[in-house]
């Protein structure tokens, strides 16, 4: 009777031990399923959606990588699962590749690509704000355009002439406002240096580049 009893209690050990073990690989294989099931799922979010809530969804996407890789130490043979994840974890790579490039920013125009040379990036804008041009920086502000100019007066088009006559006129008319807050007697000095040598610079220039355009145009 006592034999018949411990083979009971073995019996119903065994049992426990293996319908805890099969629970522990079905959840495993859910996780898997369930991280699988996401890549697909993002893949059917709009473009206007993802850009809104990437960071969101990144962050989704490595919690569930990270379960599911986790996951694969509870399956017997995990070989199988081990692919899945794989092919998921190829597909979202090259969905978040494909993403990269449809969020990235279009690119600058070209009297943008212009402007940022002349004063920096993101400097001036179509609003051709020269608030940021003071006292302390005009100088340099000068020096880096006059300098951009030189750099590429060979290249500019009689537009890319024309635009810079406009920054040009546009910086002149800060100075005016700057000169009342305290403009240095010595940067006012290198400052009508640089002038004087642009004025000749951009004469010369913008008539070769028009002289230029209509050899073409007679071509």
């Amino acid at each position: 009777m006592r034999n018949i009893k411990i083979a009971s209690a073995v019996t119903l050990l065994v049992l426990g031990l293996t319908s805890c073990k099969d629970e522990k690989q079905e959840k495993a294989q859910k996780t898997i399923d369930s991280y699988v099931a996401y890549v697909d799922s993002v893949k059917n979010v709009s473009a206007d959606n993802l850009k809104e809530n990437w960071k969101t969804v990144e962050a989704e996407y490595d919690r569930k990588s990270q379960e599911a890789q986790t996951a694969l130490a509870d399956l017997k043979d995990n070989s199988a699962a081990t692919e899945k994840i794989n092919a998921s974890k190829i597909k979202y790579e090259e969905f978040k590749n494909e993403m990269t490039t449809v969020f990235a920013p279009p690119a600058p125009s070209p009297k943008q690509q212009l402007r940022d040379a002349l004063f920096g990036a993101g400097k001036i804008g179509d609003d051709m704000n020269f608030s940021w041009v003071n006292a302390q920086n005009i100088h340099s502000v000068y020096q880096q355009f006059v300098h951009t100019v030189e750099n590429n007066k060979d290249k500019y088009s009689r537009e890319d002439w024309d635009e810079v006559k406009l920054m040009y006129e546009a910086l002149d008319s800060r100075k005016n406002t700057v000169e009342k807050e305290g403009l240095t007697a010595e940067d006012n000095r290198k400052i009508a240096g640089l002038k004087i040598k642009f004025a000749p610079m951009y004469t010369v220039n913008r008539m070769g580049a028009k002289s230029e355009e209509n050899k073409d145009a007679k071509k």
